[in-house]
């Protein structure tokens, strides 16, 4: 017999792996093995795709005349069809504003409604948005754009958080990392054929005063291709096992987890990830009761309070407040490196450093979508290679290098763009190397960040925080981007060039490496030494109620109490045959 360890994470570690043995090999490759669970794995792509063709579509949108010629009051002059600058803001800016909404609610509904339903749900919300959206064509066009772009708002930020959260809990822990890299590049994937769909509708009718009106409104209405698949697929889409067993159904959550694995509901790996998933909601459950006993009757108003409440909880040590500084500032950063004003107004932004052609700016902006899809690739694959500090300080110093670089290059050749062709062209080339930059570092790494900080009864709280800090922030440069250009023309590069120097000081100064690290190596960093030991004590307590201690020594795990700690054994056993016919190294 081989000894694993001498503590409930060595326990746990032992229990991974012999849930790893028995159900085979991990990685991407794993989602083949059983179609459902790739289905699964398909719409969280979907989930990806819509936020991040969202978030591009409108850039192309914004240049295009046709559209223009319907925001009425919005256009200052209408024979040159120029935007009021602080108007134009804010029909960009209302989606964040209602992304941000949508991030508050989505726990709450997710809990009460379950994720599968709270999915389809805003998968509604953003059908009614988008519809909302195409009513430009008639009336006070700026007025539908607004509304409809704030409902659409409310629906990608709660799907933004709700998708992702579905299809980790309901896949095996072997794809997870998997589905992660996919939802990441899915997002990309999105922002890129946004941007190219509108590249290409822009011809349609021309690309000036006859341009037809389907130009914007077929980018706009294609939004609901992936939102209906999504909305579809999820009818057919079971509930996820964890919100099962957290509300009591666990008859049927284990009925779901066996269908989902095309095993039976006695098979051994069945039986410890059913366990697991037990394990988990009992945790979450004394956590909760510890903290807040008056809020654990799972009536709607409890559920509603709690989530606000329990984030309030975050402020109330030291300890804590560093890692709502961490999780809030990095998001700050995230966003004031300027990406969002580049993927929202990409083509006003190549427009004012030369490409006065609306196609070719759009042009441009296409190849945004593709070098930034391409530069996230890597960080997918090797971040936890290289290193979140190391990652995020190299990336920063990249961004800012760029924009610093177009900066001077503005300064000199704004006024006389057609003598310095070439200048405009140098210029749009940092823009493309910025997108680079940020798709390797700040992109991935800022998500990675938030999610893996916090303490365990605590983390759905911390990354709420941390995601409700990226829309509210996405929000404001949304809003003052085309001001500054207006206004500051150059020194817009330089504001986001320091701000992203900034960043990289913080990161330098404040940010610890957390690569690789376990839950108490995360309380030395942060200052909050006991709260791992406490969760700890309580996980033993919880894998003793749910039986999954016997279970594992029953499974060739064995566990002791003997001594300073608890220790988790693993036996040694040669390969053999599962009834499901698959070799299980045991």
């Amino acid at each position: 017999m081989a000894p694993v360890g001498g503590s409930v994470q060595e326990f746990e570690a032992a229990a991974s792996a012999r849930r790893k043995a028995l159900s085979g090999k991990a990685g991407p490759l794993a989602l083949l093995q059983n179609l459902r669970v790739f289905g699964i794995a398909c719409f969280a792509c979907l989930g990806g795709l819509l936020y991040g063709y969202n978030q591009g579509v409108f850039s192309g949108v914004l240049t295009m005349p046709s559209f223009k010629e319907h925001m009425g009051n919005y256009i200052e002059d209408q024979e040159t069809l120029k935007w009021n600058e602080s108007k134009q803001g804010w029909l960009v800016a209302i989606l964040e504003l209602g992304a941000w909404l949508g991030c508050m609610y989505s726990g709450f509904l997710a809990e009460i409604l379950s994720r599968k339903y709270a999915i389809l749900v805003n998968v509604a919300v953003f059908i009614i948005g988008v519809v909302i959206q195409t009513t430009a064509i008639v009336g006070n066009g700026h007025d539908s754009i607004l509304a409809g772009r704030f409902v659409t708002g409310m629906g990608v930020g709660s799907l933004s958080m709700i998708v992702p959260m579905y299809n980790a809990e309901i896949a095996p822990p072997e794809v997870r990392g998997a589905l992660v890299g996919l939802q990441q590049l899915s997002i990309t994937l999105g922002i890129m054929i946004s941007f190219w769909i509108d590249y290409g509708t822009n011809f349609i009718g021309g690309t000036g005063r006859s341009q037809k009106d389907s130009a914007w409104l077929l980018p706009l209405c294609l939004q609901l291709v992936p939102a209906i698949a999504l909305g579809i697929g999820m009818i057919f889409m079971p509930f996820s096992p964890r919100w099962l067993v957290h509300h009591g159904r666990e008859t049927e959550a284990r009925k779901v987890l066996a269908n989902l694995r095309d095993l039976s509901q006695d098979d051994d790996l069945i039986e410890l990830e059913f366990a697991e998933i037990r394990a988990q909601s009992l945790f979450e459950k004394k956590s909760l009761q510890e903290d807040f006993p008056h809020l654990q009757d799972m009536s709607v108003g409890s559920t509603f309070k709690l989530q606000f409440v329990a984030i309030g909880s975050l402020f109330t040590t030291k300890a804590m407040f560093k890692r709502v500084i961490i999780a809030t500032v990095t998001m700050f950063f995230q966003q004031w490196t300027g990406i969002n004003a580049v993927l929202y107004y990409a083509p006003t932004i190549f427009g004012k450093l030369g490409l006065s052609n609306n196609s070719v700016s759009l042009l441009a902006t296409g190849v945004v979508g593709i070098v930034m899809f391409i530069a996230t690739i890597p960080a997918v694959m090797w971040v936890d290679s290289w290193g979140r500090k190391p990652t995020l300080i190299i990336g920063a110093i990249g961004m800012a290098s760029c924009h610093m670089v177009i900066a001077v290059i503005t300064a000199k050749n704004q006024h006389d763009w057609e003598h310095h062709q070439a200048a405009g062209w140098a210029a749009v080339v940092m823009v493309w190397l910025f997108v680079i930059h940020f798709g390797y570092s700040w992109g991935p790494c800022a998500w990675i960040v938030i999610s893996e900080i916090w303490p365990l009864s605590n983390r759905p709280y911390g990354i709420a925080l941390g995601a409700s800090s990226n829309w509210m922030n996405n929000f404001i440069v949304g809003q003052v981007t085309p001001d500054m250009l207006a206004e500051m023309t150059y020194g817009t590069y330089l504001f986001f060039g320091f701000l992203t120097f900034g960043g990289a000081l913080f990161i330098w100064l404040v940010f610890p490496e957390t690569k690789g690290l376990s839950l108490e190596e995360m309380d030395i960093l942060f200052g909050s030494v006991g709260v791992a030991e406490k969760e700890k004590e309580r996980w033993r307590e919880v894998h003793q109620e749910v039986g999954l201690t016997d279970l594992l020594v029953r499974l060739g795990v064995t566990h002791s109490n003997e001594g300073s700690g608890d220790v988790a054994v693993l036996d040694e056993k040669p390969a053999v045959q599962s009834t499901e016919g698959k070799e299980v190294a045991a």
